[in-house]
């Protein structure tokens, strides 16, 4: 028997040929120098920040080279599938903006070289590993679980490098002959790619990021066909690569040790291999001080839902993954911060060759600057669709008054240096809550407002405790009766100062640092004092423009309110 006849034993309804997928698959018209990238995920979990960083490196080289990028689902170890990921995968990836051209869209395909789901394309690799076989480069092997076992303790006891490989790989000796008369008697049987390397000799390959390389030969005979006849990911992908005309793969460096194995299955084939650019693996910083790689287990910043769920907004987190990207980054984006970052020239060679460590504040200040550029309608925009699934006492708040909160959100955003009072989507709440009425006499119920005129009798009145409760008193109550909200807030900055200085404090913090012993205090703390009273809280937006909003009604029974505290009793 040969080994056509013995392809033929093992598939004898498979009759198409490479020919007929390479016509099935024509080559790409594609201009020079476009790159083809994929991302092609396991429907197995939720889509990692890893992912998504290796997802989005995809996605901009191919665009800033006129390329295709697509999706592909390598859904081959259905034992790990978990229903419905593979769609949510597609569907977080298109939140952030990471939409394939083609491929696998959730729910159906787009384009001419699918299936783009690796479980329709049984067919593909058939013809393909029926070939290698007709060629002396795959066979069947007979192995169980139990002699491969067997096979790894003899190796240990040996001290030589475990795994299926040269005298080691008993059933790439059988012949033709013995192995269909095998497959004949009903013995289960896997497909083995036949190796024809040497590990004790070397490869030189060109990884896009790290440059030249030389890299151990591969010698495995890895699997290739399980029992159940679907492929590996080592062989599915190559394959898929090949007729999907993909250019470039980005991938995580843990791959970098599989290279050689894909290489000699390319090679095998007689495939021109696609370039590989072996992307730094995400790390973290544990308690310990250690470096490791971001956990799906341990960190909640490991899955971008964390994200999502928390309001990041999408431009501050590409922003950020582009940080650690390309070591240029920042400073272009310090250079153009409005400007979008598709302007960006992303290069494989301005990335780093060590593990990025994930920076949760450094996201957040980035994050923070996003919003803060936004116009009033989009942050509103956004932010409503946020509260609407996350967040619902926002989206209550919002409801109430749409207007309003639109207001709420331009305060102090339409200027040179817009104000930064939120950092994620999820922290506007907590900081605008007050201007709901009914909220803020829930607040003044049950908090203790933070006056502090312990930091006042410390300063001049030496333990007069009722003093300072009396100077803020008549603070307020002055405050009060000359409000006028009609006039420019600088105007009304120059009374609030005004009112101050009356009563003993400085005109500006500066001042009152020259003299500490000569003031009370300084303007900032009288307008502490309104602040607290109308808010509840030391922090707020800007205290004019929300009083501008709450209207002088609102804002002088507020102040009433306070006055006949207990705070101030």
């Amino acid at each position: 028997m040969t080994y056509s006849e013995l392809a033929d034993l093992i598939f004898p309804d498979v009759t198409g040929t490479i020919e007929d997928l390479e016509k099935r698959y024509p080559k790409r018209n594609l201009k020079e120098g476009a790159m083809v990238t994929r991302f092609a995920p396991s429907p197995t979990g939720f889509l990692h920040t890893g992912s998504l960083f290796t997802a989005l490196v995809a996605y901009t080289v191919s665009k800033q080279s006129g390329g295709v990028y697509f999706f592909r689902l390598e859904d081959t170890d259905q034992k790990r599938e978990i229903e419905g990921s593979g769609k949510e995968l597609v569907d977080q990836l298109k939140y952030f903006g990471v939409v394939q051209d083609e491929g696998y869209f959730g729910d159906h395909e787009e384009g001419i070289y699918g299936p783009y789901v690796q479980s329709k394309r049984a067919d593909i690799y058939k013809i393909v590993i029926k070939e290698l076989i007709r060629r002396g480069r795959a066979y069947p092997c007979f192995c169980s679980q139990e002699d491969l076992n067997l096979l790894r303790q003899t190796q240990e006891a040996n001290k030589v490098i475990p795994g299926y490989y040269g005298l080691y790989a008993k059933c790439r000796y059988y012949t033709p002959d013995q192995a269909a008369e095998l497959i004949k008697q009903g013995k289960p049987y896997v497909i083995r790619f036949h190796s024809l390397g040497d590990h004790t000799k070397y490869i030189k390959v060109h990884d896009l990021i790290r440059g030249d390389l030389n890299l151990s030969q591969n010698d495995q005979d890895i699997v290739i066909m399980k029992s159940d006849g679907l492929p590996t990911y080592h062989f599915a992908h190559l394959v898929d690569d090949h007729f999907m005309g993909t250019t470039t793969i980005t991938r995580g460096e843990e791959w970098l040790s599989s290279l050689p194995i894909h290489l000699e299955l390319f090679e095998a084939m007689g495939w021109k291999a696609p370039d590989y650019a072996h992307l730094p693996v995400i790390m973290k910083v544990d308690e310990n001080g250690n470096r490791r790689k971001l956990s799906k287990r341990k960190d909640q910043e490991a899955a971008v839902s964390y994200f999502i769920e928390h309001g990041y907004p999408v431009e501050g987190i590409i922003k950020y993954l582009l940080t650690i990207a390309n070591s240029n980054f920042e400073e272009w984006l310090r250079a153009n911060p409005k400007e979008d970052v598709s302007k960006f020239n992303f290069t494989f060679e301005k990335m780093s060759l060590d593990g990025a460590l994930f920076d949760l504040p450094k996201l957040r200040n980035i994050s923070k600057d996003v919003l803060s550029y936004l116009d009033a309608p989009t942050i509103s925009k956004n932010a409503t669709e946020y509260a609407q699934k996350y967040d619902p006492k926002l989206y209550n708040l919002i409801s109430k008054d749409p207007a309003k909160f639109e207001k709420i959100m331009n305060i102090e955003r339409n200027q040179e240096h817009p104000r930064k009072d939120y950092d994620v989507y999820s922290d506007i709440y907590e900081k605008i809550k007050f201007f709901d009425c009914d909220i803020y006499d829930e607040l003044f119920e049950n908090t203790e407002l933070p006056f502090n005129p312990f930091k006042l009798h410390i300063r001049i009145f030496y333990h007069l405790f009722h003093a300072a409760k009396n100077i803020i008193k008549t603070i307020l109550v002055e405050f009060k009766d000359s409000l006028n909200l009609d006039q420019e807030e600088s105007s009304w900055f120059d009374s609030l100062k005004n009112l101050g200085a009356k009563h003993g404090f400085a005109l500006s913090f500066k001042e009152y640092k020259k003299d500490k012993e000569h003031f009370i205090g300084h303007v900032g703390d009288v307008a502490e004092m309104v602040r607290i009273a109308l808010t509840t809280s030391k922090n707020s937006p800007n205290l004019f423009q929300s009083m501008k909003i709450l209207g002088k009604e609102e804002v002088s029974r507020r102040i009433d309110k306070t006055l006949n505290s207990k705070v101030l009793a």
